[in-house]
Parts: structure tokens; C-alpha cells; sequence
């Protein structure tokens, strides 16, 4: 069973509540409460508050549907911040000899899924993985594409060869030289004009 809880319009950019969720998401309900409880962020305390509601929404839930939940079963599954509105919230700053610095009024919405199915197991996850993970994790073939039928960019090779940076740069060079030489010979012959000596 989910559970989903949200908190709009808390004061604080939306950058630096995502520092706090970081930390909460995939973790335990009660181990994440305690991480959030001994943070030093200011917007600990809001996404603490946003994670209890989503802990009484889940137990709300259970009763209605008639199931029994335990609240120590639950975990952070989803955990997001979206950025809110910023617009007509300007605020003007006192600054030196008599200018106004304008100031900007963050907020930001979180919103937290709770769910007390079984977590994903994250030994299956690591590149390292052997077994039946390991079959699972092999690429899937596409189906033919319209393009790749018709023998489009897609299908085809790449018909030029690409240099490497150190042979590309002294291309580059090469071809700035050549074109230093040729103008330093037409200047040359600019200068030179037949004298009359008659």
C-alpha cells in the first residue's frame, strides 16, 4: 500500500530542501524521522512534518480499505521537490549610500510516497551481479524501425573517418601555416614592381 503527502509553498529554495530529501529517500520511516531530527538544515523540520503526514495519510488509508498496516513497515520510496513560485514575490533590500538591493522569496513543494511493499534489493542492482540478475540485465533488441528498413542514417555506417584531437589540431595548424605563407608571398610581390631604369 502508498501513501502520498505534500507540502506546498515552504519557505526556502528548492535547492537546498532537495539537499535534505536526499538523504531520506530509500531509508526507513523511523530511521529517516531520526536523520531528519539531527540535521542541521533549516528545511529538516518542514520535510519532517511533510513525512508524519505521509505516515498518518498511509494509516488513514489502511482503516478505510480495512487493512492492517504497521507504520514501522513503511519506506521512503518517492521523495521530490519542485520549485515554487517566485513571481510578485520580490522583497527590496536596504544597501549602501542610499541603493536597494531586490531580493528574491523562495519556495519551494515537496511531496513524499510512502510504501510498505518490499524494497528492491540493491546487491542485484551493482554491476557486479551473477545469476538470474545478470540474465535480466542484458540489453533488449529494438524492433525494426522505419528508418532502419529504409536504410537511413540510423542503418547506415558512417562514411567519414574522424580524426583524433592530436591529428585534428595539427590540421588546424597545418593549414593556418599554409595560408600565413600565401599571403606573405603576394605582399612580397605587391612590393616588387619593375623599376623603369631607361
Amino acid at each position: 500500500m502508498e501513501a502520498i503527502a505534500s507540502a506546498k509553498y515552504l519557505r526556502g529554495s528548492a535547492q537546498k530542501a532537495r539537499l535534505v530529501v536526499d538523504m531520506i529517500r530509500g531509508q526507513d520511516v523511523n530511521r529517516a524521522l531520526a536523520i531528519l531530527q539531527y540535521s542541521s538544515k533549516r528545511a529538516a523540520d518542514l520535510v519532517a512534518k511533510c513525512l508524519r503526514s505521509a505516515v498518518a495519510n498511509a494509516n488513514e488509508r489502511a482503516e478505510k480499505a480495512n487493512v492492517a498496516i504497521d507504520p514501522d513497515d513503511l519506506w521512503v520510496k518517492t521523495a521530490y521537490v519542485d520549485r515554487g513560485p517566485t513571481k510578485n514575490r520580490r522583497r527590496v533590500r536596504p544597501a549602501p549610500q542610499g541603493r536597494a538591493y531586490r531580493e528574491q522569496r523562495h519556495f519551494c513543494h515537496v511531496t513524499i510516497l510512502l510504501s510498505n511493499d518490499a524494497k528492491p534489493d540493491r546487491k542485484a542492482k551493482q554491476k557486479g551481479a551473477t545469476g538470474a540478475a545478470a540474465v535480466a540485465a542484458k540489453p533488449v533488441s529494438l524492433p525494426e524501425s522505419k528508418g532502419r528498413k529504409r536504410g537511413g542514417a540510423a542503418a547506415a555506417p558512417r562514411a567519414k573517418r574522424t580524426l583524433s584531437k592530436g591529428d585534428a589540431a595539427s590540421k588546424v595548424v597545418d593549414e593556418s601555416r599554409s595560408e600565413g605563407k600565401a599571403k606573405t608571398a603576394t605582399k612580397r610581390a605587391a612590393k616588387k614592381k619593375p623599376s623603369n631604369k631607361e
